[in-house]
């Protein structure tokens, strides 16, 4: 009769997930998983083949917990911008899984921080388009610039080098909206490119 497996795949890779939340990714070795669980590590290899493989399962489980924090931004009084709350809360309660999905080369299970861009504009396109009374186009430019504006924030966070308060932030935030938003409805074919680049800003400086 074969041995009975005393842990369940899940639970191993829950088992890793606490390993990156503490020590990072490249902590997660068949040693350390093994010694989270109090086992040896022959049960990791009962269920992966490679500890590349549970490491991918890491990821996916670790982007299963991000989404949770974008559908709490989705349900907030306005949604693109509880996302982006959401997207700096979860720099700064989960720094090594923010690092794991953002600030790693993707894998095999997908991620990096331009899917995660592409995700959210996705998501909150149609909300921007009704708030914001502009089309598809312009609400994915306006949303990709204000994102560029978090990831730096979050990257900040996570590096342990952000000087700036919430209130700080929340301020280039509410600048840069207003900014883009009186921009966009002011320079017709800013959000395309197609504009006089030259002119517009010889108008400005002289102002």
């Amino acid at each position: 009769m074969p041995p009975k497996v005393k842990f369940q795949k899940e639970e191993i890779v829950q088992a890793a997930m606490n390993i990156v939340r503490k020590k990072g990714i490249d902590a997660v070795t068949a040693r350390e998983v093994a010694g989270e669980l109090k086992v040896s590590p022959r049960p990791i290899f009962t269920w992966f083949d490679t500890m590349e493989q549970l490491k991918n399962d890491v990821y996916k489980l670790a982007k299963t917990h991000y989404q949770e924090y974008v559908e709490a931004g989705l349900a907030a009084p306005v949604p693109f911008l509880g996302v982006g709350q959401q997207y700096i809360r979860f720099a700064k309660e989960e720094p090594e899984l923010y690092k794991l999905l953002f600030l790693t080369k993707p894998s095999e299970a997908g991620g990096g921080a331009m899917e995660a861009l592409r995700l959210s504009q996705d998501l909150v396109r149609d909300s921007l388009m009704r708030i914001y009374n502009i089309d598809a186009k312009t609400a994915d430019r306006y949303f990709q610039n204000l994102w560029l504006i978090a990831f730096s924030f979050a990257t900040l966070i996570v590096t342990d080098d952000c000087p700036y308060t919430d209130q700080e932030m929340s301020s280039v935030f509410t600048e840069m909206s207003l900014a883009l938003c009186k921009a966009y409805k002011e320079i017709p074919g800013l959000p395309t490119g197609d504009f006089d680049r030259d002119k517009i800003f010889s108008e400005l400086v002289k102002k």
